[in-house]
């Protein structure tokens, strides 16, 4: 028997995308693998079939996340002249990315897995490496606005880095939470208060 029962034109890059509409709606124990099998127009053992278990739909789903509709704060802070304008950048994106979330969930990294089940542990120090991962992207970029003079020697890069990154991640939570765009860009305009001069942040 081939592919398990598959249907005939089974399109898994599109069934993926389905995964990640629900992951992102409902979080990873939300989740249920009859929602992701209605999703997708298939039953569960074509689902196991092809991605192996739920876990492994949701890692899929989160590198998908990643290079796609999530990808637009570290692209921002990457990509902007100077360190101001990429963190500011990188707020604004994530502003967005969380309000076109299904339901404003936020982002996916953030919140996919909030309650973490023993049973769920591993994933939950996934999710928690990738966002160290991004405290780290961060830290980079003040420190490189450090060396090309956007900021001025005595700052506390850890302590910018750290601000910053509680930043986005409670932006996501009050997307979810309801939030409109104008309140969380209103947040982002305050927090960039600290970079821009008005809150010393100093080496300690």
């Amino acid at each position: 028997m081939s592919n398990r029962g598959r249907p005939r034109g089974f399109d898994r890059d599109l069934a993926l995308q389905r995964a990640l509409e629900v992951f992102w709606a409902k979080g990873y124990e939300g989740a249920q693998v009859a929602d992701l099998t209605s999703a997708m127009g298939i039953n569960p053992p074509s689902f196991y079939a092809a991605f192996g278990s739920k876990e492994a739909a949701f890692r899929e789903a989160l590198e998908l996340y990643l290079g796609t509709a999530g990808a637009g704060s570290m692209r921002a802070l990457e990509e902007a002249e100077t360190v101001q304008e990429a963190i500011e950048a990188m707020l604004r994106a994530s502003v967005e990315i969380a309000l076109a979330a299904p339901h404003a969930k936020g982002c996916l990294v953030v919140l996919g897995l909030v309650n973490c089940a023993p049973d769920n542990a591993p994933l939950g120090g996934h999710l928690t490496e990738m966002r160290h991962t991004t405290f780290k992207l961060i830290h980079q970029r003040i420190e490189r606005g450090v060396r090309e003079g956007d900021l001025p020697a005595h700052v506390n890069t850890q302590a910018l880095a750290a601000f910053y990154c509680t930043v986005m991640q409670g932006l996501s939570l009050r997307a979810r939470d309801g939030a409109s765009r104008e309140e969380l860009l209103g947040t982002v305009t305050l927090s960039m208060g600290v970079l821009n001069g008005r809150t010393g942040v100093r080496r300690v």
